[in-house]
């Protein structure tokens, strides 16, 4: 249904920018082809034609479109603040009202005038040459109706439309994040600048629409909520351009983020529950709560996909069974053993591998499978051995953190990812698993009693989910807070794909070395 209201208003505004361009005296086809359309307003209104190549440049392209956009509809004498933001907003509307009235006349008449003159010097009219007579009535257009504000409503303008401009490009196109931990090392880096898509997968209408501009959750320099829940609104996806893919790199929204410990929130609030119990936590740190648009985002790979059966075994993921995948770059962290000559740790940063020195000849360092060859080659490495936990033995906050699942990073399940429509019993196996997904992200009452388990008040033996859930894992397998800790991540979580990196920033490096310059503009995989 969203498809098809989409389809109609974006075919609507269409019909609206044709008529708008039979007015320009050009084919009304001309104005609804990509680029061919752009390339035409750039001629007319005398901007260089570089302008139009940079419609292929992320980001740049929404500038420069509207900027074409916006000097097209002015030449219809559409100069008012009003009628730049409804040709924004509600193309739908105004371009065929002013495409069919009669009153909205291009360029005040002065083209038709200017162009049967051109007829009647005998020569062929050409295209090249009505372009260059719509562009020198354009010129005589602003010359005879000059349109001049003051530089408070210059400013005005600019500061309004750029904010406008920049938050529907944030929220509904892309967004620039940056990597700040080694989770994903090394696929990503710390120092990483990315462009996430808000387009591949759809973009989400905000949940709390009312915000603070290019803020997240929190006002920069004077602290405090950057939002408002005064009104919040259903989650609701636009359509996007594809599926999820399986082992996707995607940002979203921290499932666990839904309550912070605001001086503290390195650590989710519920790991510092269970560490140091809820009384002690709430006396000690400022309790907020979060929706889901507003939660900390993150970035792992999609390992698992709803409906799909997950397992770790001894450190190696199986997804339906069969082994998951491995990033090349994926790391694993071992202890190194070496001489007393120990090893060159400036060497190690150099190369971007983690070390830490754990006693005089051991070492615990990050390694990629080329990287653990090459350390273990070394003649003064005298044993290494990943760093395993066993099964059975159950690690602090690991999902689902309950007696009866005795489970850690290396060695857990099987289960079954929830995807919508599945449907799961009601009893105490299933729910240390599900609880979490129906109560909280379900938004369910679930309650158990003497004689069974209630569902919003009704007893009921079993749960069909309404949504599809996802499996989050960092490439860093043993130095990443992922799923294992909090759990499956709803569809309504999901921000974007990470694209590619923009920048790429070595914070230990010294001067141009300081920038990675073989990660710019590297895809992401």
């Amino acid at each position: 249904m969203t498809l098809t209201i989409f389809i109609l208003l974006t075919l609507i505004a269409a019909y609206g920018f044709w008529l708008l361009f039979e007015k320009a005296g050009r084919q009304g086809w001309e104005g609804i082809v990509p680029f061919y359309s752009q390339w035409v307003q750039a001629r007319i209104l005398g901007k260089p034609a570089w302008h139009v190549a940079l419609l292929v440049v992320p980001i740049v392209n929404v500038f420069v479109f509207y900027n074409l956009y916006l000097d097209f509809i002015h030449c219809f004498g559409k100069r008012r603040f009003w009628e730049n933001c409804a040709a924004v907003l509600i193309p739908f509307i105004v371009l065929p009202l002013w495409g069919r009235d009669k009153n909205v006349k291009f360029l005040n008449g002065l083209y038709t005038k200017n162009l049967k003159a051109g007829k009647t010097d005998g020569k062929e009219l050409t295209k090249a040459h009505e372009l260059t007579i719509l562009h020198d009535s354009y010129q005589e257009y602003k010359t005879k109706y000059p349109y001049k504000k003051s530089m408070v409503r210059e400013w005005a303008d600019a500061i309004v439309f750029a904010t406008v401009a920049a938050t529907l490009i944030r929220g509904f196109l892309l967004e620039a994040f940056m990597i700040p931990s080694g989770s994903m090392q090394q696929s990503l880096l710390i120092g990483d600048y990315l462009f996430v898509s808000k387009l591949n997968y759809g973009p989400r209408v905000p949940n709390t629409p009312i915000a603070f501009p290019f803020a997240h959750h929190t006002m920069p320099l004077f602290g405090g909520k950057a939002f408002s829940e005064l009104i919040e609104l259903p989650y609701k996806r636009l359509p996007g351009f594809q599926e999820i893919k399986r082992n996707d790199v995607i940002v979203f929204n921290a499932p666990a983020g839904d309550t912070v410990a605001v001086e503290n929130q390195d650590i989710p609030y519920y790991d510092l529950v269970r560490m140091m119990g809820r009384d002690a936590v709430h006396q000690q740190f400022t309790i907020q709560t979060r929706p889901v648009d507003k939660r900390e985002h993150l970035i792992k790979r999609c390992v698992g996909m709803p409906g799909d059966k997950i397992s770790m075994q001894e450190g190696m993921l199986f997804v339906n069974d069969q082994p998951g995948f491995v990033a090349p770059e994926s790391q694993m962290d071992y202890m190194v053993a070496t001489d007393e000559a120990g090893i060159d740790e400036q060497r190690l940063k150099d190369m971007g591998i983690e070390a830490a020195l754990v006693q005089p000849g051991l070492y615990k360092i990050f390694l990629t499978p080329s990287q653990a060859s090459m350390v273990k080659s070394w003649s003064n490495v005298k044993a290494m051995q990943m760093n395993l936990e066993k099964p059975g033995v159950a690690q602090v906050n690991t999902f689902p953190n309950d007696p009866q699942y005795q489970w850690n990073y290396d060695n857990f399940g099987p289960f079954v990812i929830p995807r919508k429509g599945m449907t799961v019993p009601l009893n105490a196996q299933s729910l240390p698993l599900y609880g979490r997904a129906i109560q909280v992200y379900e938004h369910n009452l679930l309650e158990k009693k003497a004689d069974g388990y209630y569902l919003n008040g009704h007893k009921a033996n079993s749960y069909t989910f309404n949504m599809d859930y996802y499996w989050m894992m960092g490439d860093n397998r043993h130095n990443s807070l992922d799923a294992r800790d909090w759990g499956f991540v709803p569809e309504d979580h999901i921000v974007g794909k990470a694209l590619f990196t923009w920048m790429s920033w070595n914070a230990g490096g010294r001067g141009l070395s300081k920038v990675r310059w073989n990660r710019i503009f590297k895809g992401i995989h």
